[in-house]
């Protein structure tokens, strides 16, 4: 399957379809996110609060996917607004996830 992409303004590219990660228990996201991958899902989109971005950060090292061709979403909790929290939440999500940055951080 081949998942059509959106060009955003900055020339990356957004996939129009992505498999989220909202209730997948954390034993089980590694293997849910690898299976979404062989059915050519590369936009995944989870969050902090979900509880699971470690199994998200085991499948993308596991799946051999170039980073490149991934799309990667993480949400910033409410809890987490004021001050330096955001800054140090996003690190703690990039530490689980494995991965220097994320294509995309959004407030939740």
């Amino acid at each position: 399957m081949t998942i059509p992409t959106l060009q955003l303004l900055d020339g990356n590219r957004i996939p129009q379809v992505g498999y989220g990660v909202f209730k997948v228990p954390a034993d089980d996201t590694r293997r849910a996110v690898l299976e979404a991958f062989e059915l050519g899902y590369r936009h995944i989109d989870t969050a902090a609060i979900y509880g699971n971005e470690e199994g998200v950060g085991a499948a993308i090292a596991e799946s051999g996917i170039p980073r490149d061709e991934l799309f990667i979403t993480t949400k910033l909790w409410n809890d987490r607004h004021d001050g330096d929290e955001p800054r140090a939440a996003l690190g703690e999500s990039l530490d689980k996830l494995g991965l220097d940055a994320v294509d995309l951080y959004l407030v939740h």
